[in-house]
């Protein structure tokens, strides 16, 4: 039963944050810059803990009870993504998303933290996805049990964003020129506008 909980916990989270979102984008980005990767990993796990945990808490219900959050939320983070999206265009315009050894060293690592907590939780995606979807799916336990749940929940989240972030060295030989740069910063931007664009139409997800 352990296993069998702990399991159904892990293919859960795995099946709601396995996906090119913003966060995600974000944190792609910098692993393949390899700059502060520790720094932004930590961000998204100890998110996600504090998420997860809340959701299996319970406290999903404050959110059913206060939807001008989710409206606030919305609005913040669309704007959030709509600023990123901008830049995004800008250094696939310019082809400088391509960072040099100086210009790596020079990266301010406080910088970094606050655009990763920026992408997690101005998204009220994250929300729904953590707080209300798991900690729905956690009510079918009880006890312990429950718990245990979130700890497989917690377990792909850390899984995941590890691999993403040291992970992405794998990808380098393809970004090897200002191109593919360009290329994935178009895409990042492109992306953004789409989110940033259903964040600002209502949906009955996010409608609560």
């Amino acid at each position: 039963m352990l296993l069998s909980t702990i399991g159904t916990g892990f293919t859960s989270s795995a099946g709601l944050i396995v996906c090119i979102g913003s966060q995600n984008a974000f944190v792609l980005r910098q692993g393949l810059q390899r700059t502060h990767l520790f720094a932004v990993a930590s961000v998204c796990i100890l998110s996600d803990v504090i998420l997860i945990s809340a959701g299996i808490s319970g406290l999903g219900f404050l959110i059913d009870e206060w939807p001008s959050m989710i409206q606030l939320m919305r609005f913040g983070g669309a704007l959030f993504l709509a600023i990123n999206a901008f830049s995004a265009f800008k250094r696939a315009w310019a082809g400088t998303g391509k960072l040099t050894p100086s210009e790596q060293t020079m990266a301010s690592r406080n910088q970094i933290i606050l655009s990763c907590i920026g992408y997690t939780w101005l998204n009220p995606h994250v929300y729904i996805d953590t707080v209300l979807m798991l900690g729905s799916l956690s009510m079918h336990y009880v006890g312990m049990e429950k718990w245990k749940f979130g700890l497989g929940a917690i377990s792909a989240s850390a899984l995941w964003f590890i691999a993403i972030t040291y992970g992405a060295r794998l990808l380098l030989p393809l970004f090897k020129t200002n191109t593919a740069w360009r290329v994935l910063d178009g895409a990042i931007a492109v992306m953004m506008i789409y989110l940033c664009v259903t964040l600002l139409i209502p949906s009955q997800s996010l409608n609560i």
